[in-house]
């Protein structure tokens, strides 16, 4: 019985955990899928008019980051081309890692380098 309860613990919290982060995401809208046949700029114009256009403008330089707000979006345009990025959790990440659709992404346009 003492493992039967310790598994169904682990479990709730397992699930909780889950349900943390898709409600700490902002999620306010049906989440968008990539179809490695669209475009990747098509779909990140998809996913930036869902959530209601980019919080700040298309740009080579950051944001200052005592502006800016969890969820936020902004466009990097580095020489290598542009990549979408969002604030989550404190600091700049390339969208597609906050939201994992797909990792071909990653390697678009400037996405690899945004870190460099």
């Amino acid at each position: 019985m003492k493992q039967f309860t310790q598994g169904a613990v682990y479990i709730l919290v397992f699930l909780l955990s889950l349900t943390a982060t898709h409600l700490n995401a902002q999620d306010n809208k049906d989440r968008l899928v990539w179809d490695q046949q669209e475009n990747v700029e098509q779909f990140w114009d998809r996913y930036i008019d869902s959530r209601g256009g980019l919080s700040w403008e298309r740009s080579t330089d950051y944001p200052e980051y005592d502006k800016v707000k969890e969820g936020d979006t902004f466009m990097v345009e580095l020489e290598q081309g542009p990549c979408l990025m969002e604030f989550f959790h404190s600091r700049w990440r390339r969208a597609n890692d906050v939201w994992r659709w797909g990792e071909d992404m990653n390697n678009y346009g400037g996405c690899p380098y945004v870190f460099d």
